[in-house]
């Protein structure tokens, strides 16, 4: 059986890409203007829907009797450097916002593809983790359906 520390490491990434993923849409509903208001209350949904798996991760977290992260991973914060940077050349337009935003879904998808592959993973983890996979993926693909109806 796998070491509680690598188990423990595997949730904190986890809670680490769900930490970047608030910063970024809580960055992004900045962005937009008042005549963006579904996307500020869709973006306010997915905060809060990672706030929620941050908690259940905490928690398996704390049972194990480990630390919890509370930054952003180094590959968020490029993340949100990058964005900065884009939106110097591109401004603050919708079609850019959810660009980025497809973006970082992406990202949250591999870290949880990535944490999945971990073949010692406990199974309880592991349909928590496929659970809050699936659930993203929906957000991913509603940004994605957003996204090219911009287009």
């Amino acid at each position: 059986m796998k070491s509680t520390t690598a188990t423990t490491e595997v949730l904190n990434d986890l809670v680490q890409i769900n930490n970047d993923r608030i910063e970024g849409y809580e960055k992004a509903r900045k962005e937009l203007t008042d005549s963006d208001a579904d996307l500020k209350s869709l973006f306010l949904n997915m905060i809060e829907e990672s706030q929620k798996y941050k908690m259940a991760l905490a928690t398996e977290i704390a049972a194990l009797g480990e630390d919890i992260d509370t930054g952003t991973t180094n590959s968020g914060k490029i993340y949100r450097a990058w964005m900065d940077v884009k939106a110097l050349f591109t401004g603050h337009d919708r079609q850019t916002v959810l660009n980025n935003c497809e973006f970082g879904e992406d990202a949250a998808q591999n870290a949880y593809k990535m944490a999945l592959e971990d073949e010692d993973l406990p199974s309880h983890l592991r349909t928590l983790i496929s659970e809050q996979k699936a659930l993203l993926r929906t957000s991913h693909d509603e940004i994605k359906r957003l996204r090219d109806s911009q287009a």
